[in-house]
């Protein structure tokens, strides 16, 4: 077994962090729809909500929603795009009533479907443990040790077309894990004999 393949996977802040951002990227950019009319500064303001959660990442309590805290950032973000474009506003303000209102409906569809950052994480570790050794391996080398393709069919004596097969599947079943429909054994779903 070579070096890359010798070390346990440790889940990193930037990895956790880039699973929560791809997770709650339609509901952020629903919110700051909803914040802002003009479309054009939308992206901006999803950009700069991005850094400023980066770098506040460990001001986070995990055992909170996600997606309120980064709305809150969200808000002050867009607040901050008012103020600082007030003449061409002409009286557009973001009343603080109707940010509430919205953190309100945004909690209450984000109630039914989302989970705290903790238990979405434990979920994802619990499936990943559940691919077969090789899948999992790969994966692991992939996205928590940042290896390329190239790199890990050489760790894994694998061709890169055997390794990025396996990437396929691998995500494919943590999708499925994730959605409730694999429980790790071979062939098998949850629904599997």
């Amino acid at each position: 077994m070579t070096d890359a393949t010798s070390h346990t996977t440790t889940t990193t802040a930037t990895d956790v962090f880039e699973i929560l951002v791809r997770e709650h990227a339609d509901m952020l950019t629903a919110y700051l729809h909803s914040l802002v009319s003009e479309h054009n500064a939308v992206d901006d303001l999803f950009q700069e909500t991005m850094l400023v959660a980066w770098r506040r990442l460990g001001d986070f309590d995990r055992s909170r929603p996600f997606g309120p805290w980064l709305r809150g950032i969200a808000a002050k973000v867009a607040m901050q795009h008012y103020r600082q474009s007030a003449p061409a506003r002409a009286g557009q303000v973001l009343d603080p009533a109707m940010l509430d209102a919205l953190n309100d409906q945004h909690d209450r569809l984000g109630a039914r479907t989302s989970e705290s950052f903790r238990a979405r994480l434990d979920q994802l570790l619990d499936c990943l443990q559940r691919l077969p050794e090789r899948m999992r391996e790969t994966i692991e080398l992939v996205y928590a040790r940042g290896l390329l393709v190239r790199q890990v069919s050489e760790s894994v004596q694998a061709s890169e077309e055997a390794v990025k097969k396996r990437l396929q599947r691998g995500r494919t079943l943590l999708a499925e894990c994730l959605h409730g429909h694999f429980d790790g054994r071979p062939g098998g779903g949850a629904s599997s004999p």
